[in-house]
């Protein structure tokens, strides 16, 4: 969200204005991982849609690695069968670079410190913090896509 004071003008071209970034906390699914499932450095997320289709909504920004080495603990490498099989994600933004990702079992929930901002297909504009895993959830408790 931008804004200015309510007795400023606008003047054009001038960097006048405030930013305030609106952050909350979400439930997501993890669907892959970058790096070696033993050792993740970033974890991709996904929610379901309302027909059960896995979606993706965003990656988090790099793990600490006392986060990293208890994720490790939990994940499992895809069986077969996965929803993101065959499908390639990017680096970012406009990046052209191909990241070299690992399924996981799409069956760990975490909750994620996420910017509200979304883009125009529902995902997460902005990289997300891991804030914990769920162990206490399973992916049927996770919002569904777009919420």
């Amino acid at each position: 969200m931008c804004f200015k004071r309510l007795v400023e003008p606008y003047r054009a071209g001038a960097r006048a204005w405030g930013k305030y970034k609106v952050r909350a906390t979400a439930e997501a699914i993890i669907g892959a991982v970058t790096g070696p499932v033993t050792a993740p450095r970033t974890l991709l997320l996904g929610r379901h849609d309302h027909t059960g289709a896995l979606h993706y909504t965003g990656r988090t920004t790099t793990l600490a690695r006392a986060a990293a080495v208890s994720l490790a603990e939990v994940l499992a490498p895809a069986a077969g069968g996965h929803p993101w099989t065959g499908r390639t994600f990017t680096a970012g933004w406009g990046a052209r670079d191909v990241l070299d990702v690992t399924l996981v079992d799409p069956q760990l929930v975490v909750e994620v410190a996420v910017d509200v901002a979304r883009d125009g297909a529902g995902r997460w504009r902005h990289p997300v913090r891991l804030h914990r895993p769920r162990l206490d959830l399973s992916p049927e408790a996770v919002p569904l896509f777009g919420t």
